[in-house]
């Protein structure tokens, strides 16, 4: 598995994680945490474009 299919399955799931911590933390009544882990999925959706335009050129195998 290359380091560019390794990053995608790793955002992937971090993105999930992180929105679905903030569904709990909201359902929990939590603001602060939610916002929070928003934050946090949004950067991580960042960060994985940032990554797939920079290694472009690579295969994912």
């Amino acid at each position: 598995m290359s380091l560019k299919a390794f990053h995608l399955i790793f955002v992937t799931l971090l993105t999930a994680l992180s929105f679905g911590c903030a569904a709990w933390a909201f359902q929990a009544g939590s603001v602060l945490g939610g916002v929070t882990a928003v934050a946090a999925g949004i950067l991580v959706i960042i960060y994985g474009v940032y990554f797939l335009k920079k290694l472009k050129s690579v295969s994912y195998l």
